[in-house]
C-alpha cells in the first residue's frame, strides 16, 4: 500500500473525483437539508473540486515541455488552491480546507494518515461553532481509521468515512427526521473513493446517498433548517491573521455557518447572515474582499414550476452592457470574470436556467472550447439537446443572436447562427502588460495592441489611431457592417471617431455600436 500521493495519482484522484461528483451531483442535492436546505451541495462541491482540477491541469500544462513531471507536492498544493478559490458554499469550503490539511502534511513528505489527520483538524478549526454529524464527523472518522490501520490507511479511511456518514443522521436530529445522511459528508466519501480509485485502480462501492421526505421549510418563505438568516455571504479576503482573526470574531456575531479556510495572505469565508452588507464591510476592514457572492435564500429555494420552454440561447459575456444587450435577445447570459473565466458548471447551471428542451451554447471565447464543449455534454446526459457554436468574441455571439429564430427547426437555427458567426472577423484592442515578441514584432508594456482574430496585426501608441489603423485592416477585404463594441476603458469620444471614419471612407458600410460596460475590453470590433 502507498503511504504517498504521486502527480500522477493527484491528477487522477482530482479527474474521478470530478467524474463521480458530476453523477451524484443531484442526488446530492437532493438530501441536502442541513445547515440550510437549499438543496446545492453537491453542485458546490462540484464546482469546488472543478476549480482544484483546473489548477491541476495547469501545473501539468506548465511542464509539457520539459523533461520532468511536477513535484506532487506542487501538484497537491496546486488541487488545494484551485479549490480555495473556487469553493462554494458550506461544504465546498470546508472540503477546500481539508484539502489544505492534506497539502500541508503531503508537501512536507508525510504519509496518507497524516495528511487525513491534519485534514480533519485544519477543516475543524476553520467552522465557527463545529456540529456532528456533518462533513466534520466524516472526516475525523476517515482520519481515525486511517491511524488505526497503518498497512492500509487509505482503505480504511474510506471504509471509515462510509461507516460515519451512515451514522450521521443518529448525531443530527434535522438529518434523522428527514430520513437522509449528511450531505456534505456524502460528498466526502465520494471524493475518498475517487482516492482509492486513483491509487488502487479499483472502482469503490460508494453508497447512494440515502433519500427520504423532504421536509417543510420552518417558514413559508425561507428554506433554513433552523429558521435561520436570510443571507449567504462568500468572498476571497487577502488579508493577514491577525485581521482574519478580528473578522472571525465580527462574523460570528452577525450570522452562523461561519467558515474561514485558507491562510498564507488569501482567505474564503464563508457565512450565513441578515446583513449581508455588514458581511461584506466586515471583509473590508480586514483586508481585500473580492469575487463576493451573495444569495438569497428564498431565491435558493424550489421556485414555483414553470413551463419548460422549446429553446434557449445561452452566452458568454464580458461586460454588464453585452450582458444587457445579449438579455435583450432573449439569452441566458454568464458573466465572466476578468482573468477568471467561467467554469464548466457555471455553464451547465445557465443552461439549466434556460430551462429549455433544446440550448444553443455561444462561448464567445477560443480559450473557453473546451470548457463549453463539457458543459454541453454534462447538460446532454441531463436530457436537453444542446447545440455548441464555436463563437471566438463577442461580436460572433452577436452576429449569431441576430439571426437566431426560435420558431424553426433546431437544425436550421443552428446552422443560420454558426454562419453568421463565421462570417464575422473579429477584433479587438488590449494593452501590452510586459516586452513580449508578437505576429506584428516587439512590443513593449504599455503599447496599444490590435489584434484580428487573436493575432496581434497592429502595435501603437495612442489607443484611437491603433483603432483607425484596426478598422482599416479590417475593412480591407470588404464589409457591409461594422459592430463596435466600446468597454469603460475606451477613451472618450472613440466611438464617434470610428462611425465618422466609417462613413467618410466605406460609403456601403453600416455601423452599429454598443456599450460593453466596466468588465469589456476597450474595443471589440466586428466586421460581417
Amino acid at each position: 500500500m502507498p503511504q504517498s500521493l504521486d502527480a500522477s495519482a493527484v491528477r487522477a484522484w482530482c479527474s474521478l473525483a470530478l467524474e463521480a461528483l458530476g453523477r451524484e451531483r443531484e442526488e446530492i442535492d437532493a438530501i441536502n437539508v442541513y445547515p440550510v436546505a437549499d438543496g446545492d451541495t453537491g453542485t458546490n462541491l462540484y464546482l469546488t473540486v472543478e476549480s482544484a482540477a483546473q489548477a491541476v491541469e495547469a501545473v501539468f500544462a506548465a511542464h509539457e515541455t520539459g523533461d520532468f513531471a511536477p513535484a506532487p507536492a506542487d501538484v497537491i498544493r496546486a488541487m488545494a488552491h484551485g479549490a480555495l478559490i473556487g469553493a462554494r458554499g458550506n461544504s465546498g469550503t470546508i472540503l477546500a480546507q481539508l484539502l489544505r490539511g492534506m497539502a500541508e502534511r503531503i508537501g512536507d513528505g508525510d504519509h496518507l494518515a497524516g495528511a487525513l489527520r491534519r485534514a480533519a483538524e485544519l477543516a475543524r478549526q476553520a467552522v465557527a461553532h463545529p456540529v456532528e454529524g456533518t462533513i466534520l464527523s466524516v472526516a475525523g472518522a476517515a482520519a481515525d481509521a486511517a491511524e488505526s490501520s497503518p498497512a492500509d490507511p487509505l482503505r480504511a479511511a474510506y471504509a471509515g468515512a462510509r461507516e460515519a456518514l451512515e451514522a450521521t443522521p443518529r448525531q443530527l436530529a434535522v438529518l434523522d427526521r428527514a430520513g437522509v445522511v449528511d450531505a456534505g459528508g456524502s460528498g466526502l466519501v465520494i471524493v475518498l473513493g475517487a482516492l482509492v480509485q486513483a491509487v488502487f485502480g479499483e472502482t469503490p462501492v460508494t453508497p447512494a446517498p440515502r433519500t427520504g421526505p423532504r421536509p417543510a421549510a420552518p417558514d413559508a418563505g425561507r428554506p433554513c433548517a433552523d429558521g435561520g438568516p436570510a443571507f449567504e455571504v462568500i468572498y476571497l479576503l487577502e488579508a493577514d491573521d491577525d485581521a482574519v482573526a478580528r473578522l472571525r470574531a465580527r462574523l460570528d456575531g452577525l450570522g452562523d455557518s461561519l467558515v474561514v479556510v485558507g491562510g498564507d495572505g488569501l482567505w474564503n469565508v464563508h457565512v450565513h447572515v441578515d446583513d449581508a452588507g455588514a458581511a461584506v464591510e466586515a471583509g473590508m476592514e480586514a483586508g481585500r474582499p473580492y469575487r463576493i457572492r451573495i444569495t438569497h435564500f428564498d431565491s435558493a429555494a424550489d421556485p414555483a414550476p414553470r413551463e419548460q420552454a422549446q429553446r434557449a440561447v445561452v452566452a458568454v459575456v464580458q461586460g454588464e452592457g453585452l450582458a444587457d444587450l445579449c438579455c435583450q435577445a432573449g439569452a441566458t447570459t454568464v458573466l465572466a470574470r476578468p482573468g477568471e473565466p467561467p467554469a464548466s458548471g457555471e455553464l451547465v447551471e445557465a443552461i439549466r436556467r434556460a430551462h429549455a428542451r433544446e440550448v444553443v451554447l455561444l462561448p464567445n471565447d477560443t480559450s473557453l472550447r473546451h470548457t463549453a464543449a463539457a458543459a454541453a455534454e454534462q447538460a446532454r446526459t441531463e436530457g436537453v439537446r444542446v447545440a455548441l457554436i464555436p463563437t471566438r468574441s463577442a461580436v460572433q455571439g452577436i452576429a449569431a443572436l441576430a439571426v437566431h429564430a426560435a420558431d424553426r427547426r433546431f437544425d436550421e437555427d443552428v446552422v443560420a447562427m454558426t454562419a453568421a458567426a463565421g462570417a464575422t472577423r473579429y477584433a479587438e484592442l488590449a494593452v501590452a502588460e510586459r516586452q513580449s515578441w508578437t505576429s506584428a514584432g516587439v512590443c513593449q508594456a504599455g503599447d496599444v495592441l490590435g489584434l484580428i482574430d487573436g493575432d496581434v496585426a497592429v502595435i501603437g501608441a495612442d489607443m484611437t489611431e491603433t483603432a483607425l489603423t484596426l478598422l482599416d485592416r479590417m475593412l480591407s477585404a470588404g464589409g457591409e457592417l461594422v459592430t463596435l463594441v466600446l468597454g469603460t476603458s475606451a477613451p472618450e469620444g472613440l466611438s464617434d471617431r470610428l462611425e465618422a471614419h466609417v462613413r467618410e471612407g466605406y460609403l456601403a458600410v453600416d455601423t452599429a455600436v454598443y456599450e460593453g460596460g466596466d468588465r469589456a475590453t476597450p474595443l471589440l470590433i466586428g466586421v460581417e
